[in-house]
């Protein structure tokens, strides 16, 4: 197939707008262009295609000239968000948009050279087989996994739905190889991944991200926590990069009443489309508390705009990423081999039309992909805007929080404990043998001196005044990794939230989130300020 062949691919819009997501590092201009300039560029590089085709040395790769270098390369001199899929990476992007995949249903991690289980979903093959974290994967199908990366695991591990997989496996504190034949199947990927009472009359509610099942996922979380009987809500956003725009929308008007804005988008070639939320909350009229970070990206920064634009929530935490660009994805080629374009077509603003991406003019990817914690990415509060209550709110980077939380980066003791995988490498070892746990289980004294005398064993050197001054910390990860190792990833979430300072401000914050539904605006005003 002719090189030019490849670059004039027909292609046509996949039914789903992306609100974004972070979609990989690009490099930023500033240069515009006219539209002659453009055609002319245009006509300049299929000649150069065509002379590089009929006179190269060597055969021309697609992969290579194209894929990997001609279009990535144009993309990147266009913003930050517009990039190109490999028929393998598009794959993966609609396996994520669905929720589901095929495969044996596990996390797996690097860990001293090794390929180790990080946890089996629940009812999944790989869980019902008996996988656990921390079990070591040696072989798949009789091939070694020595040498090999996460990805080159993982990829062995995936197959056809209904296709038979072996898997060998040694467990650390058991001898010999363990091998199990599990059959693939459709594995769910939620993007409500934990949801449960806080409180006997609060929820609290993960969305991780925003697939084509979010909206579905929020109705049974909140049917499941009887939302009739709830007083309060804590919606954590945290490091959501975004997702589908649809199911942003969702989201938003399920707690907005009927004809309000969500959010509109427009561009050069995309008229203005403005979102209304097409039903009411009469009967969700509970304060909620929504969190961000500064990872919160795009669907999430809709969600949270809308909600605080309109009064419907307080918004805690530090101001978020700031991507306020839509791309629209172009699947390319045919069914045996689509490569895809997901390529900006839109900005995107909050009802009170403040823009939420942050400027990326003469910015490097490093800069604009680095640390969006630090305060290099504070936002520049451009646009000033007023909520339906007469609150100022701010634009121009991100969403600003009503309530701003100091940024928590991990100490010392904390990066080490985590980077030598030290509390899943004890609760693994102190479940080996147990069947189950007592209801309500919390680390007593005596288990916590097992784990530091675990360290000391495993050489991960701490000083008694470190282990003392993280015991908080501490006490917390180890009930997170035993439940996930004693029952499943879902019971060791629910407890790692449960027992997160930052939810537990939220929930002090619910009767400054119901001061939003009642009285007046101006006195609303002044006492969210006067309590920051």
């Amino acid at each position: 197939m002719k090189l030019r062949k490849y670059w004039a691919l027909p292609a046509t819009v996949l039914a789903c707008t992306l609100a974004g997501g972070l979609l990989g590092p690009r490099i930023s201009t500033a240069a515009a262009a006219s539209e002659a300039d453009v055609k002319d560029s245009f006509k300049q590089f299929s000649e150069v295609l065509s002379i590089v085709e009929d006179n190269f040395a060597d055969e021309v790769e697609p992969e290579a000239a194209v894929y990997q270098g001609a279009i990535p390369r144009m993309l990147m001199a266009l913003d930050p968000h517009s990039s190109f899929w490999d028929p393998e990476s598009f794959e993966r992007m609609r396996e994520d948009q669905r929720g589901r995949y095929a495969g044996v249903g596990m996390t797996i991690q690097p860990r001293n050279g090794q390929t180790v289980v990080g946890a089996p979903f629940p009812h999944t093959p790989a869980y019902r087989a008996g996988l656990r974290p921390g079990d070591v994967i040696v072989e798949v199908d009789g091939k070694p996994m020595e040498g090999l990366n996460t990805t080159e695991v993982a990829n062995n591990l995936r197959g056809p739905e209904g296709t038979e997989v072996e898997i060998g496996y040694e467990r650390p504190g058991r001898e010999g190889l363990v091998k199990v034949k599990v059959i693939r199947a459709s594995i769910p990927r939620p993007s409500v991944p934990v949801s449960f009472k806080l409180r006997s009359d609060v929820g609290f509610v993960k969305i991780e991200s925003f697939n084509e099942n979010t909206g579905k996922e929020l109705d049974e979380a909140l049917e499941a926590m009887d939302e009739s009987t709830l007083k309060g809500l804590v919606l954590d956003l945290r490091s959501n990069r975004g997702g589908l725009l649809s199911q942003g929308v969702y989201v938003s008007e399920k707690f907005l009443e009927k004809g309000q804005t969500i959010v509109s988008h427009h561009g050069r070639s995309s008229t203005e489309r403005v979102y209304k939320a097409q039903k009411s909350d009469s009967g969700t009229r509970y304060p909620i508390v929504v969190m961000v970070n500064c990872e919160s990206a795009s669907a999430a920064e809709i969600v949270a705009g809308a909600l605080q634009d309109h009064d419907r929530a307080l918004i805690i935490g530090t101001p978020t990423f700031g991507k306020g660009l839509v791309q629209t994805v172009f699947p390319l080629g045919n069914r045996s081999s689509t490569s895809g374009l997901a390529l900006t077509t839109a900005r995107y603003y909050t009802p009170t039309g403040r823009a939420i991406q942050r400027s990326y003019n003469g910015v490097s990817m490093v800069e604009y992909y680095g640390d969006p914690c630090s305060e290099h990415y504070k936002p520049t509060r451009d646009e000033v805007r007023l909520t339906d209550h007469g609150r100022q709110v701010y634009g121009g980077g991100g969403i600003t929080p009503d309530l701003e939380l100091e940024q928590r980066r991990m100490n010392d003791v904390e990066i080490k404990l985590r980077t030598e995988f030290a509390f899943e490498n004890f609760a693994q070892q102190f479940t080996l043998d147990r069947t189950d746990l007592p209801a309500g289980w919390n680390p007593s004294t005596e288990v916590v001196e097992s784990f530091k005398n675990f360290l000391a064993k495993e050489e991960v050197a701490l000083t008694d005044e470190q282990f003392e001054a993280n015991l908080d910390y501490i006490k917390r990860f180890i009930k997170r990794a035993v439940y996930i190792s004693a029952y499943d990833v879902d019971e060791g979430e629910k407890v790692y939230y449960e027992l997160d300072p930052d939810v537990e401000k939220a929930l002090e914050a619910l009767p400054q989130a119901a001061a939003l539904l009642q009285g007046d605006p101006i006195e609303q005003k002044e006492r969210l300020v006067a309590e920051r």
